[in-house]
């Protein structure tokens, strides 16, 4: 092994994750209850940090891979799986401020108790040789499958937080958190790797090191932009559980009509409603919700987002973005000599990014190519 390499790694990984894991356990949040929850995301991954800065210390300080490759094998997976259920749980209770329960924390000590057990009566009693390489392979597989369960669960609950987003918000709120999707991806690939970057040749492992330092700055710095936008994100959800918890009897109501018969009766009215608000371009009013147009069509927010997902088979979200695209067309037309960003504020898009972005994923092109195209 080139020592001098290896070390060179982990000096540079060291300091980095004793600083990461310092700041996000440490670091103030805007004094808010609001935050209380990223604050304790936050915590939980800055323990998941130090847990594998400390990994890192005994690999640098004591040089376990010198002098037992399987032992320090060991001590590697079961610091992963710690940090497996660490770093999923942090990102799982920013969607999910529910999740973590006294059961929960129990059943998963558990496990990586059990795990470690394992781990240390493979090194201390299984003699070295196939029996041994075949015990740590099997535990890496169980490692694995772990983590996989975990990433899934991840996504899972992300893809729901999304759903409720776009069917409930004219906004692109989903776009705050699409951080945590292409980071449970890199995490599923990158814990993979690092299963298996451990059993690397002793002259390879420096590899190891160096694959997580751009990892771990990536997560630094999405947490850091988050807290930008999590009140917004979080206020969103909070409206969102209230929205549930009053919902529950309507939307058996709904679902009983629905089965009843295959066009709703409530349908025609809301059907009637809706038209009149389009003609008056309510749609064109900033940071739209299914509430304020529950409210404006004197209806439930159920009956409303059954109706627009069943007629018009979008979310609320991609059907107020068209309203809103088809009604920027028009104003293109009729209007030449009005600007791009006029024409964006005027049909309620957040931005004129937000608008272009928009209009190109839905018409393939830019608002004002689309313009050009339509003059010609």
């Amino acid at each position: 092994m080139d020592q001098d390499l290896y070390y060179f790694a982990l000096c540079v990984a060291l300091p980095l994750m004793l600083f990461f894991g310092v700041h996000m356990l440490f670091a103030r949040t805007p004094d808010k209850t609001v935050f209380s929850n990223f604050l304790l995301s936050r915590r939980i991954m800055g323990v998941a940090l130090l847990v594998l800065a400390a990994n890192y210390s005994v690999h640098y300080f004591c040089s376990p891979r010198l002098t037992n490759v399987n032992a320090t094998i060991s001590i590697n997976l079961a610091t992963y799986f710690l940090c497996y259920w660490l770093f999923s749980s942090a990102l799982i209770t920013l969607l999910n401020n529910r999740y973590i329960t006294r059961r929960r924390i129990v059943l998963h000590l558990t496990m990586w108790l059990v795990f470690s057990t394992l781990s240390f009566v493979v090194i201390r009693w299984i003699p070295c040789g196939i029996a041994q390489n075949v015990s740590l392979a099997a535990l890496a597989v169980w490692l694995l499958t772990y983590g996989t369960v975990l990433a899934v669960r991840m996504h899972r609950t992300y893809r729901k937080a999304l759903k409720t987003f776009n069917d409930t918000h004219s906004d692109d709120i989903g776009a705050y958190i699409r951080w945590l999707s292409v980071f449970t991806y890199w995490a599923a690939f990158f814990g993979v790797g690092c299963s298996i970057l451990t059993f690397l040749p002793n002259k390879y492992i420096y590899i190891w090191v160096l694959s997580a330092i751009p990892f771990y700055i990536y997560l630094y710095c999405c947490y850091q932009n988050y807290m930008l936008f999590y009140e917004r994100v979080e206020t969103a959800f909070q409206e969102d559980m209230t929205m549930e918890q009053s919902t529950e009897a309507e939307s058996t109501l709904a679902a009983t009509q629905a089965a009843e018969s295959y066009t709703p009766a409530y349908h025609s009215e809301i059907e009637q409603r809706i038209k009149e608000w389009i003609d008056s371009e309510g749609f064109c009013k900033p940071g739209l919700t299914l509430k304020d147009l529950s409210d404006s069509l004197r209806t439930n927010r159920t009956y409303l987002s059954e109706y627009i997902n069943s007629v018009y088979n979008m979310t609320f979200r991609d059907w107020i973005a068209d309203l809103r695209i088809q009604y920027a067309k028009r104003c293109m037309q009729e209007h030449p000599e009005q600007k791009i960003l006029e024409i964006s504020e005027r049909s309620g898009f957040l931005s004129p990014s937000h608008f272009t972005k928009t209009f190109s994923e839905k018409e393939g092109c830019s608002p004002a190519r689309w313009r050009k195209n339509s003059g010609e």
